[in-house]
């Protein structure tokens, strides 16, 4: 059986394919099977475009399609950028890091208590068949640090590793993130489906 992964980021397809390897299920890309616009994300919550997003792409193709909707919450921003995370104003994630501190600044603090948040939606014809959400609590780092995963990993401290998600391992860094949890969540429904 096939798995359609429908996304676009080819970061998030490399997390999404190591977490979910091994199961009795090719992990296909969308663009392995259809050339087709991405839905405009008008949900209001994570939850809300994840499952627009997998409905939309499921109904391309005849497979078991899966989609995620995540971002950063930063409570002394009041949430944001939240489900706007990834078309938060800045050409390059240094220039939204720099408008996230720069925001923060101007409300007299240098970090915040913050949150990734990653919902996922699993949708077979035009049935949502599983849903899931992970989400790992950390704050805002006082300075971008780390080379490793992307978009705002160079920001989020993680208090119990005492570092940001950039300065994790690849592996170390799926055992705690939003987007670990919520697959891992999702790898136990697949798993129990194809053992049925």
């Amino acid at each position: 059986m096939t798995v359609v992964v429908a996304t676009t980021n080819p970061y998030k397809l490399v997390e999404i394919r190591r977490i979910l390897a091994g199961l009795p299920f090719t992990i296909d890309a969308i663009s392995d099977h259809v050339d087709i616009a991405a839905p405009a994300e008008t949900g209001t919550t994570f939850a809300e475009n994840a499952r627009l997003k997998a409905l939309h792409y499921a109904a391309a193709v005849p497979h078991l399609t899966v989609a995620e909707d995540s971002g950063l919450e930063i409570d002394r921003l009041n949430g944001a950028p939240g489900i706007h995370s990834a078309r938060f104003p800045g050409a390059t994630y240094q220039d939204k890091f720099d408008r996230i501190y720069t925001q923060l600044h101007a409300r007299g603090v240098h970090g915040s208590p913050a949150r990734f948040v990653c919902a996922v939606a699993l949708v077979k014809g035009r049935e949502v068949v599983f849903e899931a959400t992970g989400t790992i609590e950390g704050e805002i780092a006082e300075t971008a640090s780390g080379a490793g995963g992307f978009g705002y990993d160079p920001i989020f401290f993680y208090q119990p590793y005492g570092c940001t998600l950039a300065e994790l391992t690849a592996e170390r860094k799926a055992t705690v993130s939003h987007r670990g949890k919520a697959f891992n969540l999702l790898r136990t429904f697949l798993l129990e489906r194809a053992t049925t």
